[in-house]
C-alpha cells in the first residue's frame, strides 16, 4: 500500500457521499498537493480491483466511489444527483437471490438502487438531506 493509495482510501473512508473521481482528486490534494489527477484515478482503479472500494457506474459519463463495500443498496436522487446508502433488511439478499433464480439466473452477487427525490418541496428529509 503506498502512500498516496492509501490517502485515497483514507479521503474516500471518511465520507458517505459517494464522490467522483474529481471531487476525491480536491479532497486528496489537500493532504498531498502534487498529486496528480491520474494517480488518484490509478489508485481508484487498483483499490476497485483489491476490492477495498467499490465504483458505481452510472453510465458513460461518470462513476462515484465508496469504501463502504458491506452490503447495503442505493437511493439515487434524480434531482440533485446525490446518492445515499439504504441499509440491507434482514432476508433481502436471499429474496432478491431467489427471485432472479426463479427467473432462470444464476446470481452471485446484486446491487439494488431506488430512484427518486431526496426530498420534497425543499425541505430536509430528517436525515439532513436537501
Amino acid at each position: 500500500m503506498t502512500r498516496q493509495r492509501a490517502v485515497v482510501l483514507e479521503e474516500l473512508s471518511s465520507v458517505n457521499n459517494h464522490p467522483r473521481a474529481d471531487e476525491i482528486y480536491q479532497m486528496v490534494r489537500k493532504r498531498l498537493p502534487k498529486i496528480s489527477f491520474g494517480t488518484v484515478y490509478r489508485n481508484l482503479k487498483t483499490l476497485k480491483e483489491l476490492g477495498l472500494v467499490r465504483e458505481l457506474n452510472y453510465g458513460k459519463n461518470f462513476s462515484r466511489y465508496e469504501a463502504n463495500i458491506g452490503n447495503h443498496h442505493h437511493f439515487v436522487c434524480v434531482d440533485c444527483g446525490k446518492v445515499f446508502d439504504i441499509p440491507e433488511v434482514e432476508g433481502m439478499d436471499g429474496d432478491c437471490k431467489e427471485i432472479a433464480r426463479e427467473a432462470g439466473f444464476n446470481p452471485t452477487h446484486y446491487r439494488l438502487e431506488f430512484y427518486g427525490s431526496c426530498c420534497k418541496d425543499g425541505a430536509s428529509d430528517g436525515n439532513g438531506h436537501k
